[in-house]
Formats: C-alpha cells, sequence, structure tokens
C-alpha cells in the first residue's frame, strides 16, 4: 500500500468530489463506446457503408477516451470503476434492449453523445472551485468531441 500523501494543491476532498465525476463520464463513455461498436457490427440498410465507418471512428476515439479519463482519475488519487456492473451503476446512458434499424441507431446515438456532453459539464464546478486546470482541460476537450459528433449525427437526420 502506498503511504504518501498526494500534494498536487487539491484538497483531498475536492479531489474526491472530481473522481466521483470523472466516474460517471467514464461510465458514460465507456457504455457509449459499447452501443457504437455494436451499432458499427449490426447496422444494415442504403447506408451501410457510411454509418459502418463512422461509428467506426466514433468507437475508437471513444476508446482513446477513455483511458484518458481514467489515467486522470488515477492522478487524482482515486481508483478507475472498470466493470460493466460498476459501468452501469455510474452511467446515464441506457443499454439497448433491440436492435434498432439504422435511422433510430443515429437517434440513440446523438443521445448519447449529448449525455457525455451533460456529464462532462456537470463536473465542472468542483473543477473550477479546485483550480483543477488539468480535468477542466480534459472536459473541454471531451465536449468539444461530443458536441461536434451530436452535431455531426443529427445532420444525418435532417
Amino acid at each position: 500500500m502506498n503511504t504518501e500523501q498526494i500534494d498536487i494543491g487539491i484538497s483531498e476532498g475536492d479531489r474526491q468530489e472530481i473522481t466521483e465525476g470523472l466516474s460517471r463520464l467514464l461510465a458514460d463513455t465507456y457504455t457509449l463506446y459499447l452501443k457504437t461498436h455494436n451499432y458499427h457490427w449490426n447496422v444494415t440498410g442504403p447506408m451501410f457503408q457510411t454509418l459502418h465507418l463512422m461509428f467506426e471512428t466514433q468507437y475508437n476515439e471513444l476508446a482513446l477516451a477513455v483511458d484518458l479519463i481514467a489515467e486522470r482519475i488515477r492522478s487524482l488519487g482515486s481508483p478507475a470503476p472498470g466493470s460493466y456492473r460498476e459501468f452501469a451503476k455510474l452511467s446515464s446512458i441506457e443499454e439497448d434492449a433491440d436492435r434498432p434499424e439504422a435511422t433510430e441507431m443515429i437517434r440513440r446515438l446523438v443521445r448519447g453523445q449529448e449525455a457525455v456532453a451533460r456529464t462532462a459539464r456537470s463536473v465542472f464546478p468542483v473543477v473550477e472551485r479546485a483550480h483543477d486546470e488539468a480535468t477542466a482541460d480534459l472536459l473541454t476537450q471531451r465536449l468539444q468531441v461530443h458536441e461536434k459528433t451530436a452535431w455531426m449525427l443529427r445532420s444525418l437526420l435532417a
């Protein structure tokens, strides 16, 4: 067991609150990754090629993101959640109980991208109060990706 205290200028209480928010973000991101990968595998119809490639780009980006979020949680001194059970408890994104058609996949991914953006945005108050610029930078980058991806997906529905 490591007995070294973390002294990075952020109180233990603030670090705990930040990592709780980041854990929710990690769970949402992983759940959206899994949903997007599922859609990549199972999409059909006239937009198959376009959506298959788009979903692949999106799940690859999400796979990289979960690592960045988990490593930030670890940097702040907390364990990162890493099981389906933990993610299910923490995520605001529901799993599918069916196999939607392509247009419904797009709608659900828009909702998922927007949910992750809301979760990221919800962590900002404590991050700003604690002057945690590193986490603020991570959250800002995630917001940019999720808002842009939601817009791009929404454009397919117009």
